[in-house]
């Protein structure tokens, strides 16, 4: 399980050093695409194979649908951490999230989330409330 916030640096040739505790639990290959609110998912590649295949099995008839999928399929690079633990991150999905040098990588739960440190640092700032005010009925029987 992918838990944690991370602070690493992008380098000059557009990689990072995804921390050791995801590299363990995200394995030899792992998938990125775009995520949503401009950053960028990071899967094990059997997770991002499940939720792919939820996309496909999804009712084309819908043009949300056939949009998401475009999106989250198109934009999905394959990538193996080097000897050091680096992973190129493409240009496309670093023009996307709007990744500068300092970057934030957070856990969340079954993948990572790859974000410029500015925009992570505003969603906190929005959400860290509307986490004090979450009640039950959004997550029946856990508060």
């Amino acid at each position: 399980m992918f838990t944690g916030t991370f602070e690493p640096k992008l380098d000059d040739k557009g990689r990072v050093f995804l921390p050791a505790k995801i590299r363990e639990d995200m394995g030899e290959q792992l998938v990125l695409t775009k995520g949503q609110d401009r950053c960028i998912y990071v899967y094990p590649v059997e997770t991002f194979n499940e939720r792919a295949q939820s996309i496909i099995s999804a009712p084309t008839s819908s043009k949300q649908v056939r949009n998401w999928r475009r999106v989250f399929m198109a934009s999905a690079f394959q990538e193996a951490p080097d000897r050091q633990g680096r992973i190129s991150l493409p240009a496309e999905l670093r023009s996307y999230a709007g990744l500068g040098r300092q970057l934030t990588v957070i856990g969340v739960g079954d993948h990572a989330e790859i974000w410029n440190s500015e925009a992570w640092e505003e969603v906190l700032t929005v959400e860290d409330d509307a986490f004090s005010d979450t009640n039950e009925e959004i997550f029946p029987g856990m508060f």
